[in-house]
């Protein structure tokens, strides 16, 4: 079976729904954190609190981190370091705007100088495993593509292309036809990314790129958190087999954050984010009673009534 790799999503993809999607289901190859960045001189108490081994114990997982600049980038893997991580996963794809501005995610591709820096580091970095996750670029797919024969120099243990532009954000289609001309030129194992939401997408992907070194799958795999699993096993599962497991992640999810969370509107908030990207796979009545449920109780009300 091709690798899966479950992509970062801030917010979403945070340490205690990884060990419970891979305690109840699993189908990841690894999952990606979300990114740690350096700012304000350092790293923000929850982005370092989610990387802990002792919250990731026994789940495969590959830091992420973005940065604008090899002082950054040497930060970022000085806090790492005595974590006894050796592997992460570089950013050069996130296209939020505020990010992209500094020169970070996305906006890196283009800034080929500070890309020579930190690819530099990388090398001399002989007992770590790199990295990265691309976008087509910020505004031209020319942006990736120029950039490829650097790329192509470097000792990365594998290389994610999400075929959109940085300005697109989410919206649009992948461009599947850029990702084919990138993947012609490209020797890296290299990694599909992108609109990948039912069994049969990444079926079509993995037929069409018989040679791919993996696919990432990211809003897909929170809409379905059974899609690994049904990847797997070659068959996609019935509704109430998807629903069911759903249902189940949620109730450990609530276990796990009432436990940690005070106040019930605190994690009323919490725990209705998981439903963000179900409105499909609930079906819309469903879905809008649990994003409008005003309170905790009427909120548990309406996740059991889901069926």
């Amino acid at each position: 079976m091709i690798p899966l790799h479950f992509a970062p999503l801030q917010g979403y993809t945070e340490d205690a729904f990884r060990r419970l999607h891979h305690r109840c289901v699993g189908g990841a190859t690894a999952y990606h954190t979300p990114f740690l960045r350096w700012e304000h001189g350092g790293l923000r108490t929850k982005d370092l609190r989610d990387v802990r081994p002792d919250f990731n114990e026994g789940v495969p997982i590959i830091p992420q981190v973005i940065a604008s600049s090899v002082e950054e980038f040497v930060a970022l893997l000085d806090v790492l370091a005595p974590m006894c991580y050796r592997r992460v996963d570089l950013n050069m794809g996130c296209p939020f705007p505020l990010q992209a501005r500094h020169g970070r995610g996305a906006g890196l591709i283009a800034r080929r100088e500070h890309v020579e820096a930190i690819f530099s580091e990388m090398r001399r970095r002989s007992d770590w495993q790199f990295s990265v996750k691309l976008r087509l670029g910020w505004e031209s797919a020319e942006e990736s593509m120029s950039l490829l024969p650097l790329l192509n120099e470097m000792p990365l243990t594998h290389l994610t292309l999400h075929p959109r532009l940085g300005t697109q954000g989410y919206k649009g289609e992948a461009d599947v036809e850029a990702f084919a001309r990138f993947a012609q030129q490209c020797t890296l194992p290299l990694i599909y990314n992108g609109d990948l939401r039912t069994p049969d997408d990444v079926r079509r992907i993995a037929e069409r790129f018989p040679h791919l070194a993996g696919i990432m799958i990211g809003r897909g795999w929170l809409a379905r958190p059974s899609l690994g699993k049904e990847v797997e096993e070659g068959r996609e599962w019935e509704r109430h087999e998807r629903i069911g497991l759903a249902k189940r992640i949620h109730e450990q999810l609530y276990a796990h954050f009432a436990s940690v969370i005070p106040g019930e509107a605190q994690l009323h908030q919490k725990l209705k984010t998981y439903w963000d990207f179900m409105e499909e796979e609930l079906g819309r009545k469903a879905f809008k009673k649990v994003q409008k449920a005003g309170n905790l109780k009427n909120y548990l009300r309406a996740v059991e009534e889901i069926v």
